[in-house]
């Protein structure tokens, strides 16, 4: 679904990513790791156009893509929750939700049942504000409403960040429902470890802008991926 070749990326001056290869299948929850400060925020900044790359190929589906903005990359099935969050705290939660309308087809714009049947919680608090929801209900409308448009890639940055631990475990089972539908695929970033490699099927390790460590869950040992995103 997603492959990305030699990609790099520059704030200013200064290179942030160094050469990035990774590839992301449907089916399958893609997590990518590393220490605070190595890239990965930016990396998933790239992907969803937020901020262009450099340089390096990218292909969804298939199909290359040049250096488009994120409004393009959102038209093109790339579903991004960044790490913040980033929902409207004067829209009410069906506000927020329909947010995610932008890229639809008119006819199409409706919140899926589906959306309520993973998160109950948005449909008891459909009318309250944005800003009146804790952070783990805040989380969990975040990644509903990057599932509005039905992505064929959703790009999640640290869902787990500052969450309660029983909102954690819902929004395990949410990916894990996600992944199994097996028609998107999924780039997490995380660094609750035990939560990613649950979740993994397949991992890269970054360090200083680049992928230090890649492979399937089959090829990693536990303990070595423990060591490598350790360091």
């Amino acid at each position: 679904m997603l492959k990305t070749t030699g990609l790099t990326l520059h704030y200013g001056g200064s290179q942030i990513l160094h050469g990035i290869d990774l590839e992301a299948r449907a089916g399958q929850v893609t997590c990518v790791m590393g220490t605070n400060g190595v890239g990965k925020t930016s990396l998933l900044k790239a992907i969803s156009g937020t901020h262009l790359r450099s340089g390096g190929a990218l292909e969804l589906d298939g199909a290359k893509v040049g250096r488009v903005p994120a409004q393009a990359m959102a038209r093109r099935g790339v579903g991004y929750v960044p790490q913040g969050r980033d929902i409207f705290p004067l829209l009410t939660v069906r506000e927020n939700l329909e947010t995610g309308y932008a890229c639809l087809p008119r006819g199409e714009r409706v919140v899926p049942d589906e959306i309520y049947e993973l998160f109950p919680v948005l449909k008891d608090m459909t009318g309250r504000r944005g800003g009146d929801l804790s952070g783990g209900q805040q989380q969990q409308l975040a990644i509903a409403r990057a599932m509005i448009p039905q992505p064929k890639l959703l790009l999640l940055d640290e869902p787990t960040e500052g969450i309660q631990p029983n909102i954690i475990q819902q929004i395990g089972r949410v990916i894990e429902y996600l992944r199994d539908q097996g028609r998107m695929a999924i780039v997490l970033v995380e660094q609750y470890f035990e939560f990613a490699y649950g979740l993994a099927d397949r991992f890269y390790v970054m360090e200083r802008g680049a992928v230090t460590v890649s492979g399937t869950k089959a090829e990693l040992p536990k303990e070595r991926l423990l060591q490598a995103v350790s360091v």
